[in-house]
């Protein structure tokens, strides 16, 4: 059975019309109807949203099917679907709107790549907090040029808020972000339960993971992750700044 067989079969069983999915996933009913024949495959924003509303997995969907970018998915891709599955509402809908944001830099870049104007990247208005008390994240965000303070590797700027990352990170201030792989003594953004952190990273060899404040003074907003505590983690992706030296190390 196909991708599409599978979908379409799984609409049925939840008595659900074309129509209406298409209202979930922000397509018109002819998309939901081409990607069910088989006629066009949805891009990747689409994709996660329709794993939610048929309240399924890739596993589910694919199965035996290497539809998915016409490859089958390989082990980082399941695990990223994997950790967005297990976030809250909130934290999926961040990640939906960061994806969207990306997709769509990525789309003028392509439409244009001969243009002399410098690569374009999101800056989110919303700020991360440093601390807790951290709003919805990416709710709106402007386009700056990669140029001037910019540097080249970011791929989307946050602002944040708070004392807990000074005098490194002041309140306020703009961090520039990309894709890099995390190391000990990084700091990353990242989603805790649906809230937005600005912290420093370490994983220590029992898995534990622990998130840092820069500001010592400030030790109360660290957050501490064990795999039996049931929360909910998600990294955006690298601060771009040195490492710096991990708490009492």
């Amino acid at each position: 059975m196909s991708f599409g067989e599978r979908m379409r079969a799984r609409r049925g069983e939840l008595d659900m019309t074309r129509g209406e999915l298409a209202a979930l996933l922000g397509v018109s009913p002819s998309a939901v109807g081409n990607y069910e024949t088989g006629v066009s495959f949805p891009k990747e924003e689409i994709m996660l949203r329709l794993f939610d509303a048929l309240g399924t997995d890739p596993n589910t969907l694919f199965q035996d099917s290497f539809q998915w970018g016409r490859q089958p998915l390989d082990p980082k891709e399941q695990r990223l679907l994997d950790d967005y599955r297990g976030l809250s509402a909130l934290g999926r809908e961040t990640v939906r709107t960061m994806v969207e944001a990306l997709c769509a830099c990525r789309d003028e870049a392509e439409a244009a790549p001969g243009r002399a104007e410098p690569r374009m990247i999101p800056l989110y208005r919303t700020p991360a907090a440093a601390g807790y008390a951290a709003p919805a994240f990416g709710e709106d965000y402007d386009l700056i040029p990669v140029a001037g303070d910019v540097p080249p590797a970011a791929e989307f700027g946050v602002r944040i808020q708070g004392d807990s990352m000074t005098p490194y990170i002041a309140d306020g201030s703009v961090v520039y972000v990309n894709r890099d792989p995390l190391k000990a003594g990084d700091v990353g953004i990242f989603c805790v339960d649906g809230d937005i952190l600005c912290k420093q990273y370490y994983k220590d060899p029992a898995g534990i993971v622990y998130l840092f404040s820069l500001n010592r003074a400030r030790a109360d907003a660290d957050v501490v992750l064990t795999s039996a505590g049931g929360r909910a983690l998600a990294c955006f992706g690298r601060v771009i700044l040195r490492a710096f030296p991990l708490p009492g190390r």
